[in-house]
C-alpha cells in the first residue's frame, strides 16, 4: 500500500506541459495536456478550498507578496494578489517588462472597511429560505422597505458613479452624462470579477434614469425601451471587447437586487452559474420582456402584479422585517435597512 501511495505521488513531478486544453471555473480549473515518460497524460488542477486553521488564516494577509488596488468607493475596496513564489518570468514570460505586476496575481480580494453589523449578517453562513412575494406583500410590506432605504442614502455611492464622482477610473463604458436621462447608461465591471478572464466576464449595466427601483416597476410602456437597452449594453460590451460576440453574452437582473437602482448584469455565457445566477435570484431580461408582452391590460400593466418566488437569506433584513414575521403571525415591521 505504502509502495503504491508513493508511485502514485511521484507521477505529478514528471508530468511534461505541452498545452493548456481548457480552463473553467472562472479560471480556477485548468486542463493540462502533456506527457509522463513519453506517454499521453492529463493533469487537472484546481484551486483548493482555503485552510480553516485560526493560523492560517491570522497569516494569510501578513505573507501576500503584492497587492494591487483595482478601485475604490466609500467603504469598498477591491484588489488583486500574489500569495505564492511564482515569478513574473514564469508567469509572463521572458518579454515581460519591468512595468508588468512582478507577481502572478492568484487572489482577488474584497474589503469593506469599516463594515457595519450588516454587513457581516449578510456575509456570514446563514440559513436560506424560499419566500412568496404576492402583489399585496410587495405592495403593502416590500415596496415601503425599497423606499425607507432609498431615503435613507443607501443609494449614493451608486449615484456617485453614474454622476462621475467615484470610480471614474473603473468604468470602461458610459454615454455622456444627462445627455439623454432616459438612454443613458455606463458599465462597471462587477466586483467579483478579475478583468481579465473573458470566460467569467461579469459587467454591471447601471441606467442614469433613477425612476425604475427594480424588477417590479417595469411596465408594458417599458418595452421599447428595455430592448433599446439591450441593444446598447450588448453593442458597448462587444465593442470594448471586440473578440467577443453578442450571442455570447446573457443578460440579467436580480430580484432582490442587491440595491434599489434598476441595473442589469451582463456576463459571458461561459460564466458557471453560481448563487447570483441561480434560480430564485436571477430573472433573464428577454424573459421579462416577454412576460411583459403577454400580460394583459394596458401600458400601465407591470411587475407589480405578478407573484414572484425567491431566495433569502435569515439573517437578511428582509427576512427578520418582513417575511418571517408574516410567517408567524401575519404582521411585519417596518424599520430599515440593509446596506449595499
Amino acid at each position: 500500500m505504502a509502495d503504491a501511495k508513493a508511485n502514485a505521488e511521484a507521477l505529478v513531478p514528471k508530468f511534461k506541459f505541452e498545452k493548456l486544453l481548457n480552463q473553467d471555473q472562472a479560471g480556477r480549473r485548468t486542463s493540462l495536456y502533456g506527457t509522463i515518460d513519453s506517454q499521453p497524460a492529463l493533469l487537472i488542477l484546481e484551486r483548493a478550498p482555503f485552510p480553516s486553521s485560526h493560523d492560517y488564516l491570522e497569516a494569510v494577509t501578513g505573507s501576500l507578496r503584492t497587492v494591487k488596488n483595482l478601485g475604490a468607493n466609500d467603504i469598498y475596496h477591491w484588489y488583486l494578489a500574489n500569495s505564492g513564489e511564482i515569478s513574473r518570468k514564469a508567469t509572463l514570460g521572458e518579454s515581460s517588462s519591468p512595468d508588468e505586476d512582478t507577481s502572478f496575481a492568484d487572489l482577488k480580494i474584497n474589503l469593506i472597511y469599516p463594515c457595519t453589523e450588516k454587513h457581516i449578517k449578510k456575509y456570514s453562513k446563514q440559513g436560506v429560505r424560499l419566500v412568496t412575494e404576492t402583489p399585496a406583500i410587495y405592495r403593502e410590506h416590500v415596496r415601503p422597505y425599497m423606499q425607507a432605504q432609498r431615503e435613507a442614502g443607501r443609494l449614493n455611492w451608486a449615484f456617485n458613479i453614474i454622476e462621475g464622482k467615484k470610480e471614474v477610473e473603473d468604468v470602461i463604458y458610459r454615454t455622456p452624462y444627462g445627455q439623454d436621462p432616459e438612454e443613458g447608461f455606463l458599465l462597471l465591471p462587477d466586483l467579483n470579477w478579475d478583468r481579465k478572464t473573458l470566460d467569467a466576464l461579469h459587467l454591471l449595466g447601471l441606467v442614469e434614469r433613477r425612476d425604475i427601483w427594480s424588477l417590479r416597476d417595469l411596465r408594458r410602456k417599458h418595452i421599447p425601451w428595455l430592448r433599446h437597452m439591450k441593444a446598447k449594453f450588448l453593442e458597448a460590451t462587444t465593442k470594448v471587447y471586440p473578440t467577443l460576440e453578442e450571442d455570447q453574452l446573457k443578460l440579467y437582473v436580480h430580484y432582490q437586487p442587491t440595491y434599489y437602482h434598476f441595473h442589469i448584469h451582463i456576463v459571458h455565457v461561459a460564466l458557471e452559474a453560481g448563487a447570483t445566477q441561480a434560480v430564485g435570484k436571477a430573472v433573464g431580461l428577454d424573459s421579462i420582456i416577454e412576460q411583459l408582452e403577454v400580460m394583459r391590460g394596458d401600458e400601465e400593466a407591470g411587475m407589480d402584479a405578478v407573484t414572484l418566488c425567491y431566495t433569502l437569506g435569515e439573517a437578511s433584513d428582509l427576512w427578520n422585517e418582513v417575511f418571517e414575521p408574516l410567517k408567524k403571525n401575519g404582521t411585519a415591521s417596518r424599520s430599515p435597512l440593509a446596506d449595499r
